[in-house]
């Protein structure tokens, strides 16, 4: 996967933008699966106003919609936004239109129907392009989403931004991104965190994850959660 996620770094923003919603959703999963952050918008207008109060990187951008055409929504967007990468995703396979789209300033053209691994690739290479090199994730880091848990500095990010946490606050956020999407109980929590001898109660445990959550959720799409009965698990927003 390639997710630029780290310190200073937040993964890539993906605005997937298309008439049709099942195909919205199967781009934007294909997408996420790679550690990107995407949205998806099925209208012009609306893709330009996410694309403006968002700042994705780049637009996967389909040439026909109900309201407003691709060309129309990459000049609003590019109006605004002259950096944004735009990767066209359209039916319309004539070489006049591929012309049509490139000229106005759009990037990269893939044709209906099309390969999903094609456009993670053309998506990859554009990105690339767009954001300067820089740090990457530090080796043998763990990583979630835009959540980046560095074991031998000792440091967590989100979205690129620190986020300071207690020894215990740390080793709990690291067992439980050693686990993703696994649901882990409070006893298995308490083990491994606070070790077989602390003899403690599972009310610790809770104090400790609304601890964590005050500081890796707080004001983000929520990554851990309660499973009632079961315990808790982390798991990076869809």
């Amino acid at each position: 996967m390639d997710n630029p996620a780290g310190p200073g770094r937040r993964p890539w923003r993906i605005l997937v933008v298309d008439d049709e919603p099942d195909l919205v959703e199967v781009v934007c999963g294909a997408l996420r699966y790679e550690g990107w952050d995407v949205r998806g918008a099925t209208a012009g207008q609306s893709a330009v106003e996410q694309a403006d109060a968002w700042r994705p990187d780049a637009v996967v951008l389909d040439m026909m919609l109900p309201d407003l055409d691709g060309m129309e929504v990459l000049r609003r967007i590019h109006a605004v936004q002259p950096e944004i990468r735009v990767l066209f995703l359209t039916a319309k396979d004539a070489v006049e239109d591929r012309i049509a789209g490139l000229a106005a300033g759009g990037d990269d053209y893939v044709t209906k129907p099309f390969s999903l691994a094609e456009v993670v690739v053309r998506l990859r290479s554009l990105l690339r392009r767009a954001r300067p090199a820089g740090p990457q994730v530090p080796e043998g880091a763990l990583v979630l989403g835009d959540l980046v848990l560095d074991e031998r500095a000792r440091e967590v990010f989100r979205g690129g931004e620190a986020v300071e946490l207690s020894p215990t606050e740390f080793g709990l956020l690291r067992y439980l991104m050693q686990h993703p999407r696994q649901v882990v109980s409070k006893a298995q929590i308490l083990d491994a965190v606070w070790s077989y001898d602390f003899g403690g109660q599972a009310h610790v445990v809770e104090l400790y994850i609304s601890y964590l959550r005050k500081k890796v959720d707080l004001g983000r799409s929520p990554m851990i959660h309660t499973v009632r009965g079961a315990g808790y698990v982390i798991k990076a927003p869809q």
